[in-house]
C-alpha cells in the first residue's frame, strides 16, 4: 500500500502511450477502490452495492433511511463489517420492531442489487419520498454567497478525488456556506447516502444547512434529499427531467450547473437570497 494514499485508493503500474510514439512510457496511477458490499439486515441479505469501502457505517445509516428501512438513527442498534466471499458484508442490527417490519416488507418487495434503483421489477416499488404540503413555504433561505463559498470549499475537501479523479462527493454546508461534512464514493448516490448517514449519526437537523453534490442530479438524488428533509440541493452538473419533477413535487429548491459565477435554478427560487437581497 502506498503510504501517501488514503486506504480507499490503490496505485497500479501503467504504460503511457503517446500517439505517434513507438515506445510506451512506464508510469503509475492512483485508482479508487471499488468493492461489492452486501447490505444485510437481521442475517437476511438486502442488496449488493458497489462502493468505495470507506465510511461504511455512515453508508449503512443513510442507505437504510433512504431505502425506507428505518425512519431514524434510533432504529439502528449497531453496524459491523466483515469480509465475505468476493467482497464485504455490512451487517446492520435493527431494533426488533423495525426488523420485523422490514422482513415483512422484504417478502413483498424484491431486494435491489446494484446501484440507484437497479433491480426493481415493479414501478410501484420505486423508493419515493412522501410529498410535503408545506415544503415550499418551509425551510431556511440560503444566500448565493453561501452557495458559492460551499462550492469553493467542497473542492478542497475531496481528498480521494484529488488522488484518483474518479469519485463523486456530497457535502453538507451550514447556512453561512462553511462545510460541516463531506463524503466521497465511486457512486454519486452512495456518496449522498454516506453523507446522510453522517448527518443522522450527528443529529444534524435538515434546516441547519443545505446539500452540495459534484455529480448530476438524477431522480434518486432528489428523492434522497427529500427523504433527509433538506430544503436546498445544489449540483455541479445538470439535472434530469424526473429530478426536476420530483424536486418540484417535494418543494425542494434545486440549483444545478453550478459554477463559480453562475448557477441555474430549476425549482424553489423563493428560498434563494440573491445579490442585493441580503439583510
Amino acid at each position: 500500500m502506498d503510504a501517501g494514499l488514503p486506504p480507499t485508493a490503490v496505485r497500479v503500474g501503467t504504460l503511457v502511450v503517446a500517439y505517434g510514439s513507438p515506445e510506451p512510457r512506464p508510469d503509475s496511477r492512483a485508482l479508487a477502490v471499488e468493492t461489492p458490499v452486501n447490505v444485510v439486515y437481521g442475517s437476511v441479505p438486502y442488496a449488493v452495492m458497489m462502493l468505495t469501502p470507506g465510511d461504511l457505517t455512515d453508508f449503512a445509516y443513510g442507505f437504510s433511511l433512504t431505502e425506507g428501512v428505518v425512519e431514524s438513527a434510533d432504529e439502528i442498534r449497531g453496524v459491523s463489517v466483515e469480509e465475505g466471499e468476493g467482497g464485504l458484508r455490512l451487517l446492520v442490527d435493527l431494533a426488533p420492531g423495525r426488523l420485523r417490519e422490514h422482513l415483512a416488507r422484504k417478502r413483498a418487495i424484491a431486494g435491489r442489487t446494484g446501484c440507484g434503483v437497479c433491480g426493481i421489477d415493479d414501478l410501484a416499488a420505486l423508493p419515493m419520498a412522501k410529498a410535503r404540503d408545506d415544503a415550499a413555504s418551509s425551510g431556511p433561505r440560503v444566500s448565493l454567497l453561501a452557495i458559492q463559498a460551499a462550492l469553493d470549499a467542497l473542492f478542497d475537501r475531496q481528498s480521494l478525488n484529488r488522488e484518483t479523479r474518479a469519485v463523486h462527493a456530497a457535502g453538507w454546508a451550514r447556512l453561512d456556506g462553511s462545510l460541516l461534512a463531506v463524503r466521497e464514493d465511486v457512486g454519486r448516490h452512495n456518496a449522498l447516502d454516506k453523507l446522510i448517514g453522517a448527518l443522522m449519526r450527528e443529529r444534524v437537523g435538515p434546516d441547519e444547512g443545505f446539500l452540495v453534490i459534484t455529480s448530476r442530479c438524477s431522480f434518486e438524488m432528489a428523492e434522497k434529499a427529500a427523504v433527509l428533509g433538506a430544503s436546498v440541493l445544489v449540483a455541479i452538473s445538470a439535472p434530469t427531467s424526473l429530478a426536476i419533477e420530483r424536486a418540484r413535487c417535494h418543494g425542494l429548491t434545486l440549483c444545478a450547473i453550478a459554477r463559480s459565477d453562475t448557477l441555474t435554478v430549476f425549482s424553489g427560487r423563493e428560498r434563494l437570497v440573491l445579490a442585493g437581497e441580503e439583510g
